[in-house]
């Protein structure tokens, strides 16, 4: 063996081991999803006539296009491939990124990978193992799929070849986070990078296919060219169901090896810990608020909010720029109407249906930062760096409130920012950005209590199980996304539903805001937090 790559099958078992909770969680919950997504399709389309409506209405229509993806046919494979590969592309993607980056600049950045360095392994070995887990996981998660596929009685090439895309595309953007590990300094970089190119796909997908033309049988488009410089373009190119293009697969094995490549060319090319970005030095002296708990909290936090918040604003932009269309879209009625009025808690109005439909997506994304933002905290413990300070005067409460002050302001930024750009792209299409600021700000703002909790059950999570914050935090927040985006279309009993805070939001705009349920919980989220801050005071500090 080469000896830059000595030592890397036990790197391997060493990551996988590591992963045994995380990398599962994440299969099985992107299995989830996507089972369900399939069941609510063949409920919601259940004859030839149905599909070939949605097929038509979704292939004529640049807004669905660039938000759901390529539509290559009218049967119920190709629907389900148009309706959820993008989603499963994105979710591959950000999985394979997360752990490639875990497993490299992370290690290095905690010290483990000096540790590990010192004994005998090549210098290649580390990246390799990363990457292997991360394709090993992407090979898993393509063979559930596909079971999954089989087991609703979709076809055999459609499902292998939906799966094979999905899996391609985890696998291509490891390589993009293998060489973003290289580029910058510390692992909340090299996902900021990585991060930033799989939006960048997104987006250059989103353009091409917005963008596409529509056969004369009207089932399916071809796509502008932009779409092919997308890794999640090519994914959609295989177009399963429907032609299943194998050959595809040469340009992600071409973008994959060229990135490989060139990520192992970087590692031998930097200093181990060093990026080959170094950050720009600060100043000479510290701002007078810095060596401050508030102050040292939102050092710490402020690139995580900037991150999450650009997202939420291109989206919200996006969303909201498209909302007069889409009402267009779907004031044809027929079953995609019906699902959006579920969606939007019943509204009457497609308009509010929609805007009720979106509040609950980017309330969901709020979430996710702040259970992001809150485990930092969990980071900062395990890394060691907490410990100097809880030896000067700073003690455990005053630190953890610091951290859940600073979150607690970013969900209210987040969603302010929500409410603001989604009025503010609607109304510029109709004309009335004042009207659409006045209805649509309140309707953002009554979010926050749900938020709130998500971010709460975290710190519990924090101070009860600090040794699987992060998995437990991340697997309540997903069934509690899972309740909240898909309890009502699948009738699941109300019990079951009760247990999402988000359910117990109305549906605004459509319904007027009731105070109490907001009330209850904001009182739920403060307990939570007591409970959690509570829970850290009185155990030890963990260190890895």
């Amino acid at each position: 063996m080469n000896a830059a790559f000595v030592g890397t099958g036990r790197l391997v078992r060493l990551a996988a081991r590591r992963d045994r909770v995380q990398l599962p969680v994440w299969l099985v919950t992107i299995t989830i999803v996507y089972a369900i997504s399939v069941s609510s399709l063949k409920g919601l389309y259940p004859t030839q006539e149905d599909l070939h409506l949605i097929a038509v209405s979704s292939a004529v229509s640049p807004v669905v296009l660039a938000t759901n993806g390529l539509v290559s046919g009218d049967s119920l494979g190709a629907v389900v491939a148009a309706q959820t590969l993008l989603f499963l592309a994105l979710a591959a993607g950000l999985m394979s990124t997360m752990a490639v980056v875990r497993h490299t600049r992370q290690n290095e950045e905690t010290g483990r990978a000096e540790l590990v360095g010192a004994s005998v392994v090549g210098r290649r070995a580390l990246l390799t193992a990363a990457l292997i887990v991360a394709t090993a996981a992407n090979v898993a998660l393509a063979l559930l799929l596909t079971v999954v596929s089989l087991g609703f009685g979709l076809p055999l090439s459609g499902s292998v070849a939906l799966a094979v895309a999905t899996a391609a595309a985890g696998i291509a953007f490891a390589s993009v986070a293998a060489v973003s590990a290289q580029v910058a300094e510390g692992a909340r970089a090299a996902n900021g990078l990585a991060g930033a190119a799989l939006g960048v796909a997104f987006l250059l997908r989103a353009v091409g296919d917005s963008a596409a033309t529509v056969d004369p049988g009207g089932v399916s488009v071809t796509s502008m060219w932009v779409s092919w410089l997308s890794p999640i373009g090519w994914a959609q190119q295989i177009r399963p169901f429907d032609e299943d293009a194998w050959w595809v697969l040469v340009l992600f094995a071409v973008f994959t090896v060229a990135a490989t490549w060139t990520a192992y060319e970087l590692t031998g090319r930097r200093d181990h810990g060093a990026g080959l970005v170094q950050p720009r030095p600060g100043p000479d002296r510290a701002a007078s608020w810095l060596p401050t708990a508030w102050g040292f909290a939102w050092r710490i936090q402020r690139t995580t909010l900037m991150w999450w918040a650009l997202g939420i604003v291109v989206l919200a932009a996006t969303y909201g720029s498209v909302a007069n269309e889409m009402n267009n879209f779907l004031d044809e009625g027929g079953a995609v109407a019906d699902m959006m009025k579920q969606l939007g808690g019943g509204a009457q109005g497609l308009t509010d249906a929609y805007f009720a439909m979106i509040f609950l997506m980017m309330a969901l994304v709020g979430s996710g930062y702040a259970v992001q933002a809150v485990l930092r905290t969990h980071g900062e413990e395990t890394s060691g760096r907490v410990e100097p300070l809880l030896s000067t005067a700073l003690g455990r409460v005053p630190w953890m409130l610091a951290h859940i002050g600073v979150v607690t302001i970013g969900v209210i930024v987040l969603q302010i920012a929500t409410g603001v750009t989604l009025a503010v792209s609607y109304g510029l299409t109709v004309g009335d950005v004042t009207g659409s600021l006045g209805n649509l700000l309140p309707a953002s703002l009554a979010f926050v209590p749900a938020v709130l909790l998500v971010e709460a059950m975290a710190v519990l999570c924090v101070g009860v199980v600090p040794r699987r914050a992060a998995s437990v935090a991340w697997g309540v927040f997903a069934v509690w996304l899972l309740i909240g985006q898909l309890g009502i279309l699948l009738d699941l009993p109300q019990a079951v539903l009760d247990l999402s805070p988000f359910v117990h939001v109305p549906p605004v705009p459509a319904a007027e805001v009731r105070v109490l349920p907001l009330l209850v919980l904001l009182v739920l989220a403060v307990l939570t937090m007591t409970a959690g801050i509570g829970a850290l005071r009185r155990r030890d500090l963990v260190v890895q």
